[in-house]
């Protein structure tokens, strides 16, 4: 059984529905918690947004190709919304680099096949009796190359989230290049996106409704 490296898949979302028989929900009820009932931030968490979309835009000015990779995008990004949100305190915890490993059958190939990777991070939460939900997945794509689109992450994301153990629970990502994010919810065989959010955008800063969700879909685990 051949192994795969999923970064280096060069799968699209219709692989991803192929092999995993998977199909976008349209409806805007399947995935509410980017867009209805969003929480108002507080004063300083707002402050705190803009403080990092600063912080973000003018390391990403001074030079690309040092300051766009996984590791400043995660410093400088990541773990700041994940703590704002909550998800770096009790009862969560937050694994990086985790290995990811799922079989599938590969049609096109007419066999099975072992895709193999790491989710970059990786937002857990331990319940009673030893279970593990593993519910917000986090896919940075390094945007090394400033035409690199962040929704080339999209089916890198799908990919890992096939491997959650939830069962018929929903699973969530965020896929991110820096420069912009979008929400993906996968459930049983459906998923569906969030409308994508820049850190370009003027005058307000996206990061508030990034971090609005946020809260919101840990608020549900």
């Amino acid at each position: 059984m051949p192994t795969i490296a999923i970064t280096e898949a060069n799968l699209d979302i219709s692989d991803i529905e192929r092999q995993f028989k998977l199909k976008r929900n349209d409806d805007p009820l399947f995935f509410s918690e980017w867009h209805l009932d969003l929480s108002p931030l507080s004063p300083e968490e707002i402050a705190y947004c803009d403080r990092i979309k600063r912080s973000y835009l003018h390391n990403r000015f001074q030079g690309i190709q040092d300051s766009a990779t996984k590791s400043a995008i995660n410093l400088l990004v990541i773990s700041p919304l994940l703590y704002l949100a909550g998800c770096l305190e009790p009862p969560y915890k937050v694994r990086t680099e985790q290995p990811v490993e799922i079989a599938v059958t590969d049609q096109d190939l007419d066999q099975d096949v072992i895709y193999k990777g790491r989710i970059d991070t990786l937002v857990i939460q331990e319940e009673s009796q030893n279970k593990t939900y593993e519910q917000l997945w986090i896919v940075v794509i390094e945007s090394k190359r400033p035409k690199l689109n962040f929704f080339e992450a999209v089916p890198q994301a799908l990919t890992y989230m096939m491997a959650s153990p939830n069962g018929d629970l929903a699973t969530y990502a965020i896929a991110t290049n820096g420069d912009g994010f979008i929400f993906i919810k996968q459930q049983g065989h459906e998923y569906a996106f969030s409308s994508d959010f820049s850190m370009f955008s003027q005058p307000n800063n996206q990061l508030y409704v990034v971090l609005q969700i946020l809260k919101k879909i840990t608020a549900n685990f």
